[in-house]
């Protein structure tokens, strides 16, 4: 039997692999797509790919910190569309300046995920069965709140900027890049430094792999789980920032679905489901490969319901490539 340090290396060299594999995938997707469509690396065509890899990519930071404890949380989306309403509520019907609605997104998605943490840590409810309960609650809240109908922030001054505005191309105006893809890398450079630097980080890889062991040696296991719940709940709702921004209005019928995206990103980008291992880094290079191929596919006039089926059969080989690496440690 490998002595700990030995599977430690282990573990570490393939997770180091699996990152260089969805980056060179990465880069085969972008060569293949550039030959197949002269379209594809236009400068326009690329800002595309970024703002949507923002929205999934913040989504995808999310879902790590969450499947590295060894849970999962299918409510992502779903809350997304609903701190992207209750932001709406307080700018547009409270007439609360901008950085009050922004308060309100991130407490919402906090308070939420703070919720689906206390029936997973304190009520022992599956992740999956609790966050899928929560997910739906979500759905019709969102319809309650609205009525059904989008809340638009054409009175809101500067609240699309939040996403479309670009304050790197005003420094540098050869590189137009939006606030949305600038938030990404900063709420996935403030997730990596938790994992890395940070005890809940510690924590949050602990209980992925081997909760039981965690508990017995008197840590409080639950408070630490509904701490990592909340702080994904809270970067949801930079999602929904960001994609009211894009939007311009809060469309409660949106979300459902994203959480797919956001869990496949993950699992490409390395993070194994059983928990315990994954980095922010892999998750980006799983939403960057997740939104290449969607606009690749859609350049090259593929059918929708055959990038559904791409999509799907790549997440098949991801998951299995985990369990295959998983299989080499024992």
């Amino acid at each position: 039997m490998p002595n700990p340090s030995t599977e430690t290396r282990t573990l570490i060299s393939g997770a180091a692999q699996q990152k260089l594999l969805a980056f060179a995938s990465l880069i085969a997707l972008l060569i293949g797509f550039s030959l197949a469509s002269p379209n594809f690396m236009q400068t326009t065509n690329m800002m595309s790919i970024l703002q949507a890899t923002s929205v999934n990519g913040v989504l995808a930071v999310a879902a790590t910190l969450v499947i590295i404890t060894g849970g999962i949380d299918l409510s992502v989306g779903t809350l997304m569309t609903f701190c992207a309403v209750m932001t709406g509520v307080v700018l547009t019907w409270g007439g609360v300046p901008l950085p009050l609605g922004v308060l309100a997104a991130l407490g919402t998605g906090a308070l939420v995920g703070l919720a689906s943490g206390t029936f997973v840590a304190k009520m022992k409810i599956p992740p999956f069965i609790a966050t899928l309960g929560v997910m739906l609650i979500l759905k019709g809240l969102s319809l309650i709140v609205t009525g059904g109908r989008p809340i638009y922030f054409n009175d809101t001054p500067g609240f699309t900027e939040i996403s479309q505005g670009s304050l790197v191309g005003k420094i540098l105006p050869a590189l137009p890049l939006p606030n949305g893809v600038l938030i990404l890398f900063l709420v996935a450079g403030a997730a990596s430094y938790i994992l890395a630097r940070t005890v809940l980080g510690r924590y949050c890889f602990a209980l992925g792999s081997n909760e039981e062991a965690v508990r017995l040696s008197g840590v409080n296991v639950d408070r630490w789980k509904m701490a990592i719940y909340a702080l994904a709940g809270a970067i949801c709702g930079v999602a929904g920032l960001l994609i009211a921004s894009r939007l311009n209005s809060a469309q409660p019928a949106l979300g459902q679905g994203y959480e797919l995206d956001a869990i496949a990103a993950v699992v490409i980008g390395g993070t194994s489901l059983a928990g315990g291992r994954g980095t922010i880094l892999g998750t980006l290079i799983g939403a960057l490969i997740i939104s290449v191929l969607t606009n690749g596919l859609r350049i090259l006039s593929v059918a929708p319901e055959w990038q559904t089926v791409i999509t799907g059969a790549i997440i098949i080989v991801a998951v299995y490539a985990d369990q295959l690496r998983r299989g080499g440690t024992r």
